[in-house]
């Protein structure tokens, strides 16, 4: 089945330090398709499929691609304004005759919000920046709730997000139990992806194989330097001259899944760790809300140990 984007407005109240959710507006957009495909390359694919969509009363808005020409693979995204009121059919429709050629594809519409988990642990900054962010409209998702291996947001979650908060307490002896426990939470709300916010646990093999959705992991360095603990006591050791972040979908080999989005700042011998830290964080706020933003618009093709972001 096609997933499926949309947006949604919620108001912020400095009053009373509550976000407060109205009534969702009338959908004034036009709806849209986005269909990502990759597959073997072959001549006439961006002829096929253009054709495809103008014999069956599509238009399109956008259309890029690319060919990976040492993996022999052919990438292409494609967002088009369907047949009105068929857009459901015609997703299927499409699928249905991209598979023909030999793709695997992947479609979604612009009319819908997947539900999302956030996982954090006791570092608050790149969780409080995706609340704000999907209240304030910029991420078109539905956070259903925020789980912790600690208490600490709790009270942020529940009272001034008024989102469901579930704390999960993580030991080398309840792991696995635990994985188990957050793998029925997000079975149960149909969570469609997992947006690790500095959650400081190491997901298991066998959960990542289970989980029903990608889970999105934010690094606090530019990959693959400086990975583990105290990565900018590391980097100041060293007298490093920039500093990154690096968000990745998460696989069983830690830190080494598919990058989604990198960034980096200067640094000079005038900074201190503090310094660092400080403008890490910041850079993992962005990076981290980029690399969401860009997944619920259905932007990133992953394949292999590596991924496409059409920006």
């Amino acid at each position: 089945m096609p997933r499926i984007l949309g947006r949604a407005a919620f108001l912020y109240s400095t009053r009373d330090a509550t976000l407060h959710i109205p009534p969702p507006p009338a959908n004034d957009m036009s709806e849209t398709l986005t269909a990502l495909l990759h597959g073997p390359d072959s001549p006439g694919i961006v002829a096929r499929t253009a054709h495809w969509i103008f014999e069956n009363g599509g238009n399109i808005l956008h259309a890029d691609q690319h060919c990976d020409a040492e993996a022999k693979v052919f990438i292409q995204r494609i967002e088009w304004v369907p047949t009105p009121a068929c857009s459901i059919t015609e997703a299927q429709r499409f699928a249905a005759y991209a598979q023909s050629l030999g793709m695997s594809v992947k479609i979604a519409r612009n009319t819908d919000r997947p539900k999302v988990a956030i996982l954090v642990s006791k570092q608050g900054h790149a969780f409080h920046d995706l609340m704000l962010r999907q209240a304030a409209g910029e991420l078109p998702c539905e956070i259903c709730f925020v789980a912790s291996n600690h208490t600490t947001w709790e009270a942020a979650s529940r009272e001034h997000y008024r989102t469901p908060f579930v704390h999960i307490p993580v030991s080398p002896e309840t792991k696995r139990e635990a994985e188990m426990h957050l793998e029925a939470l997000l079975r149960e709300h149909g969570v469609e992806l997992v947006i690790m916010a500095r959650y400081m646990q190491v997901l298991s093999e066998a959960f990542l194989k289970s989980c029903p959705g990608p889970v999105i992991n934010i690094h606090h360095s530019f990959l693959p330097a400086f990975a583990g603990a105290r990565p900018y006591h590391q980097a100041h050791a060293r007298g490093v001259k920039l500093i990154g972040a690096t968000a990745h979908y998460a696989t069983p080999v830690l830190d080494d899944g598919p990058i989604i989005h990198q960034a980096v700042a200067p640094i000079t011998h005038r900074h201190s760790v503090d310094d660092l830290v400080r403008m890490g964080r910041d850079l993992e706020k962005q990076v981290l809300a980029q690399a969401v933003r860009w997944h619920l618009q259905n932007r990133i093709l992953a394949y292999g140990n590596k991924t496409v972001v059409f920006e």
